[in-house]
């Protein structure tokens, strides 16, 4: 049993569960009302990449994990770094498999873009000064390029997609100061390492100030109705300010962590209130 779950743990289940989240409310901001199939399929590759890109996370950081994370399946001896390497390898083919079964502009950035990025951050980019969190973000807000294209839609979910954006490029700096101490000790170049805490404070701060109002412009606009507007402060205004306030007040890592996991269902929030604001 305990095997089975360091299984469960090593996939991230809430993770998968976000991702697949994110496509199945973009099926209905696109009014996508063709075969229910491809809805499953577009689920199931983000699923599966999911699952490809945490374990394969786990498999490259476990030096890291054993100072940040010492309880994770690998670094609490629960799970065989090779066998972390399988499932990887295994989720990224069934999940190219799938998307295979989808149409060529998906494919193209699934198969063709996204899959390439995962992979290279997890192997080289993540080195790189602000590159890797840039990186990351971008791979969140292809996700939903990707869902519009597999439901042949892509103008609704734009906003989605630079709104994914912003909050992931946030979260990645804001646990970059939370994993500081374990990403020293190997060397890594992360952008609080290089650049500093106040440096990356203030990058983190400007950045939730323009994606705040920036999220904001669609309803004052008139492009979103009012529950837009509610919704979004209470999913993403308020729990990003929250963070900022974290920020300024020079979080210890155990509150830099929580930071970035409110950060995480933010976008979920965000794509939400962008669907009840189209009803």
């Amino acid at each position: 049993m305990n095997n089975i779950l360091a299984y469960f743990n090593i996939i991230r289940p809430l993770n998968v569960v976000a991702g697949s989240l994110t496509i199945l409310v973009s099926s209905l901001i696109t009014k996508y009302n063709g075969p229910m199939n491809i809805v499953i399929f577009a689920t199931l590759v983000v699923a599966f990449y999911t699952v490809g890109a945490n374990t394969l996370n786990d498999y490259l950081d476990y030096k890291i994990d054993k100072i940040n994370r010492p309880d994770r399946p690998i670094t609490s001896g629960r799970i065989l770094r090779k066998h972390a390497l399988i499932v990887s390898i295994l989720a990224f083919i069934i999940g190219t498999i799938i998307a295979l079964q989808l149409n060529t502009n998906s494919q193209l950035v699934s198969i063709g873009i996204s899959l390439p990025l995962i992979i290279a951050y997890n192997m080289k980019l993540k080195k790189l000064p602000l590159i890797g969190n840039i990186v990351v973000a971008i791979v969140l807000a292809l996700s939903f390029i990707y869902a519009g294209l597999a439901f042949s839609n892509p103008s609704p979910l734009i906003l989605p997609a630079v709104l994914a954006f912003g909050l992931t490029l946030i979260r990645e700096l804001v646990k970059d100061m939370a994993d500081i101490i374990g990403d020293k000790s190997v060397g890594l170049k992360t952008f609080p390492i290089i650049f500093g805490e106040n440096k990356t404070i203030n990058l983190c701060v400007g950045l939730s100030v323009l994606l705040g109002v920036g999220a904001f412009i669609p309803f004052i606009t008139g492009h979103y109705n009012i529950f837009y507007g509610i919704s979004l402060i209470l999913t993403v205004e308020i729990p990003l300010g929250v963070v900022v306030i974290s920020v300024l007040n020079k979080p210890s890592i155990e509150i830099a962590k929580r930071s970035a996991n409110l950060l995480k269902f933010c976008t979920i929030g965000g794509l939400f209130s962008i669907y009840i604001g189209t009803i």
